[in-house]
């Protein structure tokens, strides 16, 4: 299997909405998208699909290790998706430490499991998120330096709604992502979001985190210059879809992310997708 048929695989496999956009683009941005993607997927997965830590810490040292032959003249990659990122880190200018710290933020998960405060979970979410949102911009083609000040907010935006519709899944493996200084604020007990415990106070917390992630939102799309929008469209379209998805959480009942895990169906998906690449994002 060639690299780039590799990456379209592993990036079919996971039918996430980080994918809603991509056919509207160029082939050659919509393969670095997917190279992209699968490269965040490969290093998730690490994480995610090693129990015993020791194997996932050298795992990511690997990931490091053949992170470096992408960005070396004289070496070729060992992982497909490696190699293909070869290609894309010359067409398109990708920094390595941006690359980089996407493998940082999966050694956080490795050291940590929950964080003190808002501002320690915004490291994380930048590393994880942020970055990401960063490669997107650097691809899909910008000229003012305020629309990386957007990718970064969109990729917290688009994380903490991440963390919001993960928290049972999250609690079950052993993680809150919910600043431990906030769980105090609205008295809700570690334990309750680990139990999986509905209670009116989880039910105000909640409420205070999707707000949090709606103003993100909002902060991000006027960070993008006007004529910057046609650009990035597909930072644009990924954005209003998780936004249609916070907006699901809180109609459902936020509480219930203890129990269940939402998700916004595909053909709805493609309607948001064309929506948004037609008349724009204006939450």
């Amino acid at each position: 299997m060639q690299p780039l048929e590799y990456c379209r695989q592993k990036a079919a496999e996971s039918k996430s909405s980080f994918l809603a956009g991509f056919r509207f683009l160029p082939q050659p941005k919509q393969n670095a998208m997917t190279v992209l993607y699968a490269y965040c997927r490969e290093l998730d997965d690490v994480v995610d699909g090693c129990s015993e830590p020791h194997v996932a810490q050298t795992t990511l040292n690997w990931w490091r290790a053949d992170l470096e032959k992408v960005f070396s003249d004289g070496q070729t990659p060992e992982h497909p998706v490696c190699q293909a990122l070869k290609t894309v880190v010359r067409d398109f200018s990708l920094p390595h430490g941006e690359l980089e710290e996407i493998i940082n933020g999966m050694q956080m998960d490795l050291e940590q499991a929950r964080y003190g405060r808002f501002e320690d979970l915004q490291l994380y979410c930048y590393r994880v998120a942020g970055v990401v949102g960063r490669l997107i911009t650097r691809i899909l083609g910008f000229s003012r330096p305020e629309t990386l000040d957007y990718a970064d907010k969109m990729g917290l935006a688009l994380q903490l709604t991440n963390i919001i519709r993960d928290v049972g899944e999250d609690a079950r493996n052993g993680r809150i992502y919910l600043p431990t200084e906030e769980l105090q604020r609205f008295n809700v007990p570690a334990q309750t979001v680990l139990q999986g415990t509905p209670t009116p106070e989880f039910a105000e917390l909640m409420a205070f985190q999707i707000e949090r992630a709606r103003r993100t939102y909002r902060e991000a799309v006027a960070l993008l210059p006007r004529e910057e929008r046609k650009n990035q469209k597909v930072g644009l379209v990924m954005g209003s879809i998780y936004f249609a998805l916070l907006n699901e959480i809180e109609r459902d009942g936020a509480q219930h992310v203890l129990q269940y895990k939402i998700a916004i169906p595909s053909p709805r998906k493609k309607r948001i997708a064309l929506k948004t690449w037609l008349f724009g994002f204006n939450p």
